[in-house]
């Protein structure tokens, strides 16, 4: 026979025995299962490399194109998509009108940055009010104002023909690109700035600010705003990328000089080689990596409902 206690036995088996005293002074012996960790699910194994590796796929696939054509943009020659020749600044001299017998573009591209920009803010100024609207309250019509919203989401020359033809003494100048763009792209700031104002409980928000003693205009700008500042973020960035490189709708309603950016892509990727196409491209990528950089900076920032003290 063997001399092993009960209690030996168990914890040997991997159950731990814990004794526990009694109020007549006694103890009782409590049995602790000993836990060991179960094998992840199938789901879990396999499905998480999958996805992973399905992502990968997807963002090399998005982003080879843009980095084989900012490199091509300093290179001589190309054979192919393969260039050849580093390093020259050739073709961003000849995109960006830098040499003595060529028009600089410098004033176009900074024109082009003004109206996508004033585009963007007026965007700001009615989509959100209108999101905000479409959100919170109930009354007559509520879907087909949510449906008017997004009524501009058509081809940009459709849009710039009715714009010209109904605004004919004002429809080419700055002011009627601004507006143009704000029309063309205000869908994307409402349909954004929306989703964010739905993952909020907003009676509660203004209730609460509301008890606090904060007027209605307080409260909608110094509460609600800065809750859905992902979603502001996100429809500015959408609406001035897409504005700034709007062909159809500049094609059909710009007049005059200085051209905007997007006739500018146009006369430098039309007729054009491989190199200065590139070169044209890039000046795009850098415009909108910067814009995004300051967007992201400027709402990171600007959005807080914490004073500093």
């Amino acid at each position: 026979m063997s001399d092993d206690s009960e209690p030996q036995r168990r914890s040997r088996s991997g159950v731990g025995v814990e004794p526990n005293s009694r109020t007549d002074g006694g103890s009782v012996e409590t049995t602790v299962e000993a836990w060991t960790p179960s094998r992840p699910a199938l789901s879990t194994r396999v499905g998480r490399p999958l996805v992973l590796g399905i992502v990968t796929l997807v963002v090399l696939v998005l982003s080879v194109p843009v980095v084989v054509t900012f490199v091509s943009s300093f290179a001589e020659t190309a054979t192919g998509i393969l260039p050849r020749g580093f390093v020259t600044f050739e073709h961003w001299r000849d995109v960006l009108g830098l040499g003595d017998d060529q028009m600089a573009v410098i004033p176009g591209l900074a024109f082009s940055l003004v109206i996508a920009t004033g585009g963007m803010i007026l965007n700001v100024v009615i989509g959100v009010p209108i999101a905000y609207a479409l959100t919170r309250y109930e009354f007559y019509a509520r879907d087909w104002l949510n449906t008017l919203a997004i009524v501009p989401l058509v081809p940009g020359v459709v849009l710039g023909l009715a714009f010209v033809q109904t605004y004919p003494n004002h429809g080419r100048s700055a002011l009627g690109l601004i507006a143009g763009y704000c029309l063309l792209k205000s869908p994307y700031m409402v349909l954004t700035v929306q989703s964010s104002f739905q993952s909020m409980d907003l009676v509660r928000l203004e209730e609460s600010a509301r008890s606090l003693g904060a007027s209605w205009p307080r409260t909608f700008l110094t509460v609600i705003v800065p809750h859905a500042k992902r979603g502001i973020l996100a429809g500015c960035i959408i609406t001035w990328t897409l504005a700034a490189a709007e062909f159809n709708f500049t094609f059909m309603v710009v007049s005059g000089s200085p051209d905007p950016f997007a006739v500018f892509l146009y006369r430098n990727t039309s007729n054009a080689t491989y190199m200065q196409q590139a070169a044209a491209v890039s000046v795009y990528f850098l415009l909108v990596v910067s814009a995004i950089a300051v967007l992201q900076l400027i709402g990171n920032r600007g959005f807080t409902t914490i004073r500093d003290q």
